[in-house]
């Protein structure tokens, strides 16, 4: 078989819910030359079966006996693929039907970009649209205060194959490996985003020991690294933003507040992007083995 352009690769754990969104996403993808890697990191529901209904040749769903975690599995995907481009995708996302395509575009236009993102709506475990993130476009806008990394949402990332290959995840963190990622390599690489929406991202109430977990693995690898490049000044920016980043998670988890106090979490959705978005899944979900399953048993 012809090697595909595109690669993408999503390790997922749990996921039996969503996952068949999530794959559905890339059927319905504008852009068709690509493979779908599916890693199931040693799941405990039925991940794996849902995602092996699929039937295209294009879609490889591996299965793991243990729990490596996120950046091990990608380490691996990566590693193994022949595909010129690697792009992100989380079993509980979906992207937008032109994702690929506008990020392929602006890559083959662009050969100085190691890595592209983009806008993401954030959506909550129904599928409704809850909020909007709109990414910083520029390498200077994107890196020029690095503990905001998050704004290049992981699940948007596309980028060459050979940039993964070269610069893997730190499988050793639980945590914000996109993020290190992106510290460790900011000043070798070239960072990019389109304005555009490329994904919706579910993102569901804040859970207290995972946001502590995630921002101490983050100071820990971010801080070694900064002594590394000899970054002084963001050795001691970083833990004190994330201290306070932490104290408002702490205030926002323990009361009912959550939702206005980390509203920064999921500004406001403008009403066109609403719209769109509910065009977008209405599209995905008719791409799903079930939705599939009814037609066929309403035809009958």
């Amino acid at each position: 078989m012809k090697q595909p352009l595109i690669t993408i690769g999503m390790p997922v754990y749990n996921c039996e819910s969503t996952v068949a969104e999530a794959i559905a996403s890339i059927l319905n993808q504008t852009f068709q030359d690509w493979e779908l890697v599916v890693y199931d990191d040693g799941s405990t529901d039925a991940t794996a079966e849902v995602a092996r209904e699929f039937r295209d040749p294009r879609i490889r769903v591996l299965e793991g006996e243990v729990n490596l975690g996120l950046a091990a599995r990608l380490n691996q995907i990566a590693g193994g693929c022949k595909s010129d481009f690697f792009a992100r995708m989380d079993g509980d996302d979906i992207a937008y039907p032109e994702r690929l395509e506008l990020q392929l575009e602006t890559l083959e236009a662009d050969p100085a970009v190691d890595l592209l993102g983009g806008s993401v709506i954030i959506i909550d475990q129904y599928g409704k649209a809850i909020g909007f993130r709109r990414a910083l476009e520029t390498h200077r806008e994107i890196c020029g205060h690095p503990w905001r990394f998050s704004n290049l949402v992981h699940v948007t990332w596309m980028g060459r194959t050979a940039w993964f290959k070269s610069n893997p995840y730190d499988a050793s963190l639980i945590n914000s490996q996109d993020r290190a990622l992106l510290f460790r390599t900011r000043n070798r690489s070239r960072f990019a985003a389109l304005p555009d929406i490329l994904a919706a991202v579910r993102e569901d109430r804040p859970v207290w020991s995972k946001l502590l977990r995630g921002r101490k693995h983050l100071v820990r690898s971010t801080v070694i690294e900064a002594m590394h490049q000899r970054d002084f000044g963001f050795m001691c920016i970083c833990p004190l933003a994330e201290a306070v980043k932490l104290g408002l998670d702490a205030v926002a988890t323990s009361t009912s507040l959550d939702h206005r106090l980390l509203r920064h979490r999921v500004p406001f959705v403008p009403a066109k992007h609403v719209e769109e978005w509910e065009g977008v899944l209405k599209a995905v979900r008719s791409r799903t083995p079930s939705a599939a399953e009814e037609s066929k048993g309403t035809s009958e």
